[in-house]
């Protein structure tokens, strides 16, 4: 087979027919058919994620929101580069803390020659800020002052003609006659159009305190641009800080050789010694320095949680509960398959649980986990699933548990019912033919039925995949488990402009992961299909 043909069996195995026009392009098949294939596959669709950006970035600013303007697609890019930022420098960090010898004089001085690159760098930005500052203000009087006098004079002239209007109803009353309907009649209309221009002018100087609140909360792009680029270089400057102190203070071999200099000294002390308290105190002080080196021995950087580290963790707490699902569905899938009864039987049982949401489940699953691990510190249970390799140094807790039950729970159906259906619609011929063979029970199981049900277990397992992967946000935020759900939820409880941009950046992040997780389950459906039918759009 040529290479041509190879490539074009693993797109077509990977479920991206879009790539199909442009490689039989590239061997000059049928050119105008496959021109307009790639129009209509790649082109149409690039522009219209082109447009759809377009029209994001025009309505965005057009809305405020308490955390501030919805982010423009500039801003999320920002936003993403920010957070990898963050995670690099976190990487640096935990890197620094260990460092020994040669590596850590290079990086320190690394560090101090960036530092003294940065800190007039910082101070001009710095001024930048006070000399925009003072621009922005004498703007704002210049646009905001001509506002405010207008405002002002307005109200004036409307409270003098509320008065003038009040004094002459107040003689148009003195002059009613009891009894006189005519001019009872005369005056409400006079009070109604008195309330109704007192009204207008209300919404008038509602209107101008409006516009005079928009031009004082007008964006100054030179401020905003000065503000940033200052809190920039800050925040690198507050990083090498962390840095320097990671190589030099608080770095973990450095202190140990400190202690084990004190410690040696303190020993050779202990042995010359001959007064009963000192040799007491040394005693006292070569223990509690011992207990000190064995914890900074063992100790870690305590680094926070980065999107990236977070990603990896929801990873790990989705593939778990689809394996626990997986675990549960396949082998009742097949026996409600194989058994007309045992179908009968669960039927009702999947109508009941099957539309349960996730919200629901989580809760109680929490409860039940926690009363299985009363004691998180002492848990065998979390000891067995943090040996796992898939699993390890993850830092297995009830949450994550609870989140991956929850996960297993919701997305079990979709296997469960393709792989019974699949089974069901095993050929009945295939089956004659075992019994003529006298195959035994497991031979037919699988010799036949589970090779001619894996192409519906694989589009089952695909579709718990992804549901697993949706539930799994949900379960995260509500459960407070390390993860992009709780991501999520700490960027809105923070409220700022900043984490509002990174919450964009969390819904392309689980979109790329869904779609690169559907491709996945899409290549081995197609390994297993006999049929050729097509297994996505």
């Amino acid at each position: 087979m040529s290479f041509k043909y190879r490539l074009l069996k693993a797109i077509d195995v990977a479920g991206l027919q879009i790539l199909d026009p442009v490689v039989r392009l590239c061997y000059a098949e049928e050119p105008k058919v496959q021109l307009k294939r790639i129009g209509l596959f790649i082109v149409i669709p690039t522009i219209t994620f082109v447009a759809f950006l377009g029209l994001w970035g025009y309505l965005a600013p057009k809305h405020t929101t308490k955390s501030g303007e919805v982010p423009t697609p500039s801003v999320v890019w920002d936003a993403a580069k920010g957070i990898l930022r963050f995670h690099e420098r976190e990487d640096a960090k935990t890197a620094d803390f260990n460092l020994t010898g040669v590596r850590r004089e290079t990086e320190l001085a690394e560090v101090n020659a960036r530092m003294a690159e940065l800190e007039p760098a910082a101070r001009e930005a710095a001024a930048a800020v006070t000399a925009a500052e003072q621009a922005a203000r004498e703007k704002l009087a210049a646009d905001v002052a001509p506002l405010s006098e207008a405002y002002r004079e307005k109200r004036r002239e409307f409270a003098a003609a509320a008065k003038a209007r009040q004094a002459a109803l107040l003689e148009q009353a003195a002059t009613i006659a009891a009894g006189d309907a005519d001019a009872t009649t005369a005056f409400q209309r006079a009070y109604a159009e008195h309330e109704a221009k007192s009204a207008a002018e209300a919404e008038i100087i509602k209107k101008m305190r409006d516009e005079q609140k928009a031009a004082e909360n007008a964006r100054n792009p030179e401020l905003a641009a000065a503000r940033l680029a200052s809190n920039r270089i800050e925040e690198e400057l507050q990083f090498l800080r962390k840095r320097q102190a990671l190589l030099t203070a608080e770095n973990a071999p450095l202190r140990a050789d400190e202690l084990k200099a004190k410690l040696a000294a303190d020993e050779a002390a202990l042995l010359a010694a001959t007064e009963p308290a000192q040799r007491l105190a040394l005693a006292k002080s070569i223990s509690t320095q011992r207990d000190s080196l064995a914890q900074l021995e063992a100790a870690t950087y305590s680094r926070p949680w980065t999107l990236p580290d977070q990603i990896g963790r929801s990873l790990r707490c989705v593939f778990l509960g689809f394996l626990i699902a997986s675990a549960i569905a396949i082998p009742l899938g097949l026996l409600c398959g194989l058994s007309p009864v045992v179908m009968a039987a669960l039927t009702p049982l999947i109508s009941l649980f099957k539309p349960v949401s996730p919200i629901v489940w989580l809760p109680i699953i929490f409860i039940i986990v926690g009363g299985f691990i009363p004691d998180p510190s002492s848990s065998g249970i979390l000891d067995f699933f943090n040996a796992i390799p898939l699993l390890g140094g993850v830092g297995i807790n009830p949450a994550f548990l609870a989140s991956a039950l929850t996960v297993a729970l919701c997305s079990l159906w979709p296997t469960l019912v393709n792989t019974a259906l699949g089974v069901a619609a095993v050929d009945k011929d295939h089956m004659n033919v075992a019994k003529v063979l006298r195959l035994g029970v497991w031979a037919r199981l699988f010799k036949i039925i589970i090779p001619s049900a894996l192409p519906l277990i694989f589009a089952g397992l695909r579709i718990s995949l992804g549901v697993g992967w949706m539930v799994l946000i949900a379960a995260e935020l509500l459960s407070s488990s390390e993860g992009i759900g709780k991501f999520v939820w700490d960027m809105f409880n923070n409220g700022s402009s900043q984490t509002f941009a990174q919450m964009f950046v969390v819904v392309f992040v689980v979109g790329v992961i869904g779609l690169a997780l559907d491709r996945i389950m899409i290549v081995f459906q197609r390994l297993v299909s006999f049929d050729g039918a097509p297994t996505s759009l």
